[in-house]
Parts: C-alpha cells; structure tokens; sequence
C-alpha cells in the first residue's frame, strides 16, 4: 500500500495552502500538518518552507511529488489489473459533472449501468462550488464530465488547454471527448431573426444586438466572446445571469439575445425563439469525460465510459 501521507503532499503541491488541502481531503489543517511533518521525519528531509503566512513545498518535496504521481499511476493500474479478478463488478463509482451533461449523458448512462451492474452503486453529483479535477485528483470522484475552457477550473489544468476547449496533456488525468453540444441564438418572439428558426442565421448578422452573457461565465461566456470574434464583431453585453430561466425572461422582455447550448432548458411559458446558427465556425461546446490516470481500465470506470459514448451517441443521433 503507498503511504496516504503521500496523497496529502500532492493535493498541498496542487492547492497551495494546508487549509485548502485539508478541506479538499475532509481532514483538519492540524491534521494536514501533523501527516507532513511525520512524512519529513520519516524522509528525513525538510518537505516545507515558509512562504509569507502560507508554506511553499522545498525542492526535495517538488521531487517526491514527482515520484508520489507515478506510484499512484502504478498502484491505479495494479488495481485495474486485480479487478479482472474479482466476481463481477461491484462497489462505488461517483461522477460528477456539469447540469447539462448530467441530462444529457451521465443520467442515461448511470441508469443503463444500473440496469447492467446491479452491484455497482453509482452517485451523481453536480459540485457547482468544486473543480472538478480536483475532485478526480483528492479520489472523492472517480469520473468527471466537463467542459474545459482556456481559463479553466485549475491553474495547472488551465495552462494544458488549448484556446477553444480542447484537452492536451495532464500527466495525473485521462480526458476523452464526449460530446459536442451546438449552440444556438435566443431571441424574443418578435425578433426578425424569430422568423429564421428553420434555416437559422449567421453569427455575423447578429453584431449589432444587445446580448446578455447567460450561463456559467467560466466556460459559456469566453465560448460567446470567442465565437463573436471569429464571426467580426465584440458583442456589447448588456446584462448577464446564469440561471436559464433567468436569461429566457430577460431575452422575452427585451433586453437582449443570448448563446444558449443546445441542451440548456428554456422555460416554456416565455416567448423566446432557438433559432440555429448556420456558417462556420459554428460555436459548440465540448464535453470531456476525465478519469484518474491508471484507473481508465479499471472495470466500473471503463464499463462507465462506454455507457457515457453509448448515451452521447444517443444525442448525436437526435441532433443533441
């Protein structure tokens, strides 16, 4: 077994500061200190320093971390290894991800899973206040659903993305496109672009609107700027809200459009309009399946990952 003190360094090396660490592992910070100073006795190195009021990991500790990610790739793929072993499977997975990735595919593939593995507990969550990585990273998930932008969730996480969404390299995770959700325009039922909800419009034509920056701002509003831009213009945003319900009310009274994804609701008693996108590039979003490195083999998770492509491939067929 690898030593737990380990994984404690390594959510510190990621998060930066003992109290974050401590509630990212639900331990106390004391509790944090006490585990990394008896990991340094036991080393008989120094593994922190201080750094104004926080601590920074020494170069000696910088190493170890190194070490301490590939024993846990290795102790991920021992475990993936010894499952083939076991009679069926069984335990707990635990996904998190995004609202609209939870309708879109967790919930269906968790229901097909439940129905192929009775054995196997499976449970959601959404953890909107969490990042998602850091979830994988601490093991209080075991698969995440999101959709990565260049200003991500993590700082590290961040610098490994490309400007449009699309993952590189993290050494810690495995990440695998999902699926690839369209956008569209939301407008007022009068709007002239109301007409054109069957052949839809060009971005481009929309540069003089007002918009509002609906959604979630850490990916939906760089994905508006972003498309905007490669469309001609800078939209001029007027008011913004996160709530779709919220958005499709202040779109039905007039205070602008908005980018909306394909699989946002929209309430039905306001009178807004979806109208298409057409041209390209069109502005989509992309959703990322991201598991532990190691543990993609490990038969929950990959019994898990082909019940998340089967559910996507279901929306692609509907044209998500």
């Amino acid at each position: 077994m690898i030593d737990p003190r380990l994984q404690t360094l390594r959510v510190l090396h990621e998060l930066g500061t003992v109290t974050a660490t401590a509630e990212a592992l639900h331990l106390t910070p004391s509790t944090v200190s006490q585990q990394l100073r008896q990991l340094s006795a036991r080393l008989g190195l120094g593994l922190l320093e201080p750094a104004g009021r926080n601590v920074r990991l020494t170069p000696a500790a910088l190493a170890l971390v190194e070490h301490a990610d590939a024993l846990f790739l290795r102790w991920e793929e021992a475990r993936a290894d010894l499952a083939e072993y076991a009679d069926g499977v069984a335990g707990r997975l635990r996904i998190t991800g995004v609202a609209t990735a939870i309708t879109a595919v967790i919930a269906p593939a968790a229901a097909r899973l439940r129905e192929e593995l009775p054995r196997l507990a499976v449970e959601i969550g959404e953890d909107p206040d969490e990042n998602r990585f850091e979830l994988l990273l601490s093991g209080r998930a075991d698969l995440a659903v999101v959709i990565p932008a260049p200003d991500g969730p993590s700082p590290k996480l961040s610098a490994s993305l490309e400007q449009g969404g699309t993952p590189i390299d993290d050494a810690r995770f495995v990440q695998r496109p999902v699926l690839t959700e369209p956008q569209d325009l939301l407008v007022p039922a009068g709007h002239r672009f109301a007409r054109c909800a069957r052949q839809g419009v060009a971005l481009a034509e929309a540069g003089g609107e007002s918009w509002i920056r609906a959604g979630d701002p850490a990916d939906q509003h760089q994905l508006l700027l972003t498309a905007c831009a490669r469309a001609g213009f800078t939209p001029r945003v007027r008011h913004h809200a996160v709530d779709w319900y919220a958005v499709a009310a202040l779109v039905a009274h007039g205070f602008g459009i908005a980018l909306a994804p394909r699989l946002a609701p929209v309430a039905e008693p306001y009178p807004v309009v979806r109208v298409p996108l057409r041209g390209e590039p069109l502005p989509v979003r992309r959703f990322v399946a991201a598991v532990r490195r190691g543990t993609e083999e490990q038969p929950p998770i990959a019994r898990a990952m082909a019940a998340l492509c089967a559910a996507a491939g279901d929306r692609e067929v509907q044209g998500v």
